[in-house]
């Protein structure tokens, strides 16, 4: 019978990722998830092909969420009438004029973009903002000026370049020697805004040369050129495009090649998370795309967290792991992430301030890493270790066989062994 109850079931999972895609508040993203189902609830005898309900709801959705932020906006006393005449676009924060100014303010917090609107939009002088938001005129001068600091790191300034023109450092054959040292100093916390796995900052502007390193030989066996190549949606969220091209890497996807092998992700920044949103690669000659909505297909390999809501970008301890030398113990669950210390890493005749993260199953079952962040929140050093298994039916030997002299993890009880490093420009 083709009820609405019955096309909702087949839909339903698609509609609540698009919205807590957009809407990471969950109580507001529940509530407006039942405004969407009643509303489609009541017009369904309207709907005249049931064949288009997924596609349909799917706008609903999307219209759902574009009042949501019209809402915001208002609240915020940010006048959608001071952007008429312009294209507005939806982000993260709200509605968005396509313009750098107004790209760049949307990705601004609440109270950046909030003064920023009064004192430069309306032109208020700074005592009246201060009436007009019941603070103090110091704090009306303090919290301008961090606005203005946060907009300009942000502003996408001299990212026209030419293409081919970026300077790229050219990583070394062999990774240079390294040392980790724990301290006893407290774990600091950290601003962590690369994408997981694949260490670049998915903002205007940024680029990045990355290699991984044999465990056991030190040699490099493939490097990695990415780089932002400008803005990008992706079911109507926004996010920036990049390019990925790899050099030396396992011919996983039958490309007949090597060499040279490039694919594309879409990704995005907030101030609370860093996720992917859309990968592609060629395959046997088909491009084949995935994204968010995809299922499986695509959340098992690039989605991670609730509704894949990607990475914490403002990480802390949480005491999920715990660390001594190289026992490992702590929360048994899937993809678990955590600060388990601090660490000085020597590489190269520098040395770094930085705490070790140490993800649990986020790339694979069977596999874990340890992660060096310096104060800054860029990777130092990236290590991977196999579970002793891990991929048995594809090498036919533990890991202990395969690599009997690298360094060994005890996680949980289960051993894991030492497979490669990874460390990138930054450090160069």
């Amino acid at each position: 019978m083709d009820t609405f109850e019955n096309r909702l079931q087949t839909s339903r999972t698609a509609v609540e990722r698009f919205v807590r895609f957009r809407i990471q508040e969950p109580a507001d993203a529940d509530d407006l998830l039942q405004e969407i189902y009643l509303t489609a609830y009541r017009k369904f005898d309207q709907l005249k092909n049931r064949e288009a309900f997924h596609s349909w709801i799917l706008s609903i959705a999307r219209n759902k969420c574009r009042d949501w932020f019209r809402r915001k906006a208002e609240a915020l006393e940010i006048s959608l009438d001071a952007l008429e005449g312009q294209q507005l676009a939806d982000s993260r924060l709200g509605p968005t004029e396509n313009s750098a100014v107004l790209d760049t303010l949307s990705l601004l917090g609440d109270k950046d973009k909030q003064i920023l609107y009064l004192y430069f939009w309306k032109e208020l002088p700074q005592a009246d903002i201060a009436k007009q938001l019941r603070l103090p005129l110091g704090t009306v001068k303090s919290r301008l000026y961090t606005a203005k600091q946060n907009f300009k790191k942000h502003y996408p300034q001299n990212t026209n370049t030419v293409k081919g023109a970026v300077n790229m450092h050219k990583l070394p054959e062999f990774i240079p020697e390294y040392k980790i040292e724990p301290t006893t100093e407290t774990p600091f916390s950290v601003k962590w805004e690369e994408l997981q796995g694949w260490l670049l900052i998915p903002r205007l502007g940024e680029t990045l040369f990355w290699g991984l390193y044999e465990a056991d030989t030190g040699k490099r066996t493939e490097y990695t050129e990415m780089q932002v190549i400008g803005k990008a949606e992706v079911h109507g969220i926004e996010g920036v495009e990049i390019s990925a091209v790899q050099y030396d890497a396992e011919d996983y996807y039958r490309t007949g090649s090597v060499d040279r092998m490039e694919r594309r992700f879409v990704a995005q920044l907030t101030d609370t998370h860093c996720r992917y949103l859309a990968e592609s690669h060629v395959e046997n000659g088909i491009r084949k795309m995935y994204t968010f909505l995809d299922g499986d297909a695509f959340l098992n390999n690039w989605g991670f967290g609730k509704d894949n809501c990607g990475n914490e970008t403002n990480l802390a301890p949480k005491g999920l792991l715990r660390r001594c030398e190289n026992t490992v113990t702590g929360h048994p669950g899937k993809e678990t992430v955590d600060i388990v210390g601090r660490y000085t890493v020597t590489i190269g005749g520098k040395s770094y301030d930085t705490v070790c993260v140490m993800d649990i199953q986020c790339f694979n079952d069977g596999v874990a890493s340890e992660q060096y962040l310096d104060k800054n929140g860029r990777t130092i050093l990236w290590r991977r270790f196999n579970k002793n298994d891990w991929a048995f039916h594809r090498y036919g030997k533990l890991w202990t066989e395969l690599l009997p002299d690298n360094e060994r993890l005890s996680i949980n009880g289960e051993t894991y062994v030492h497979w490669y490093d990874c460390i990138t420009d930054y450090i160069l």
